[in-house]
């Protein structure tokens, strides 16, 4: 624990659906704080299958605060016991935290949106509000539920998400479609949103040898990061990967499908009645190396996200991540992947999992593209999308939320 009488400004990240280090936008974040001058704890959840299990460690000058998240799943049920449990849990921690050492700043990640009441329990004593808004609540409700209804519970989100704006004195987007957003419905004033992209840690990120034991003696590979639910399109590809191997006849082509999520065993399920055998390889979480190996073998990388209210306007890290590789993208057309990833992706033409696998053959055939959109990702990485942007914009954030 940092020394009380420490005079560096002490800022309180709080992320609840993922534990630090394992979520990149956090972390880069947190670290580059530190490198700043700032005094930084984070609050995140316990996670065993990601090894994140201590309840405290510092790690490149960042202290890491956890809690144990004993609720989980993909029923609405589940998510509610989740965020009920980490509302209590982090409010409790901040404040443990607090006793101990002065909070300058509160920097809250969504989802959920329901952590402005620590910006009700701070704000007194003189403590600064950041909001950062990862995904838009009301908007990931209906994608991952399939209900595009205006209901209880919609409403419920967007009353909650517009008192996280209200309590913010700068608000944190990852991208323009999020600013709209904040501006618009949010009523936010220009000045005080900040857009911080889910630029990858090129220094991690960074192209290496191929390992090709990894390809499991298939001609060409097709690889899936990230996490696994609904919205994120997997069991798309998997269908995909049927129509490719199957459909097609493609069976020179494999697939590996790294990560988790609360639809992982359904996955499994379907994987089964595909009958896709080992043409596709799941890996579960997997250390850093190990993914990066695979994705340094890999022919293309898959990001099958479905066409929604979220999706459209979100950045998907993985498509980032993979550009940072020099890995050619294949997606389905929506407004912020294009934005994101321009000529290093291939568009399926019709959201469906056969355009979406004819979009792989396609660019699997077609090696000289490949290696000019793998080019081009990497530029696109290391220039304007590039952390150091992005950093540069956070220490605006912070600098807006402490002029207040």
């Amino acid at each position: 624990m940092t020394r009380r009488n420490d005079p560096r400004p002490h800022t309180l990240l709080v992320v609840e659906n993922a534990p630090l280090p394992h979520d990149r936008r956090v972390w880069n974040e947190a670290r580059a704080l530190a490198a700043a001058g700032y005094d930084v704890s984070v609050i995140s959840p316990m996670n065993t299958k990601m090894g994140a299990t201590r309840r405290h460690e510092r790690r490149d000058g960042v202290d890491i605060w956890r809690f144990p998240m004993p609720f989980g799943g993909p029923r609405k049920i589940d998510f509610a016991l989740e965020y009920g449990w980490a509302l209590i849990a982090c409010h409790a921690l901040a404040l443990w935290i607090a006793l101990r050492r002065r909070v300058d700043i509160i920097h809250v990640a969504n989802p959920p949106d329901l952590f402005f009441g620590l910006a009700w329990m701070f704000k007194p004593f003189g403590t600064r509000f950041i909001f950062d808004q990862h995904d838009l609540g009301p908007e990931t409700y209906q994608s991952k539920f399939g209900d595009d209804r205006e209901n209880v519970v919609t409403r419920l989100l967007r009353w909650t998400e517009q008192r996280s704006y209200c309590a913010a004195d700068a608000v944190i987007v990852t991208n323009e479609s999020y600013r709209e957003r904040a501006v618009g419905r949010g009523a936010m004033h220009d000045g005080d949103v900040f857009t911080v992209r889910n630029s990858p840690d090129t220094a991690l990120f960074a192209p290496r040898a191929a390992n090709p034991t990894l390809r499991d003696g298939f001609e060409h590979l097709v690889v899936f990061v990230g996490t696994m639910g609904h919205q994120d399109g997997v069991h798309v590809l998997l269908e995909a990967a049927a129509h490719v191997r199957q459909a097609r006849g493609r069976d020179g082509i494999g697939f590996v499908v790294m990560g988790t999520g609360d639809t992982y065993a359904s996955l499994l399920d379907l994987h089964t009645r595909l009958g896709l055998g080992d043409g596709v390889r799941f890996t579960g979480f997997i250390p850093d190396d190990e993914m990066l190996d695979h994705l340094a073998s890999a022919d293309l990388g898959a990001a099958p996200d479905l066409d929604s209210p979220l999706n459209n306007i979100s950045t998907m890290i993985k498509t980032m991540d993979y550009m940072a590789m020099g890995l050619p993208v294949v997606s389905f057309d929506l407004i912020e992947s294009r934005v994101s990833a321009g000529d290093a992706a291939i568009y399926a033409g019709e959201h469906t999992a056969a355009s979406f696998g004819d979009a792989i053959i396609e660019l699997i055939d077609d090696p000289e593209r490949r290696h000019t959109m793998s080019i081009i990702g990497r530029e696109r990485i290391e220039g304007p999308l590039s952390w150091d942007h992005s950093s540069a914009n956070l220490l605006a954030a912070y600098r807006r939320a402490r002029q207040v």
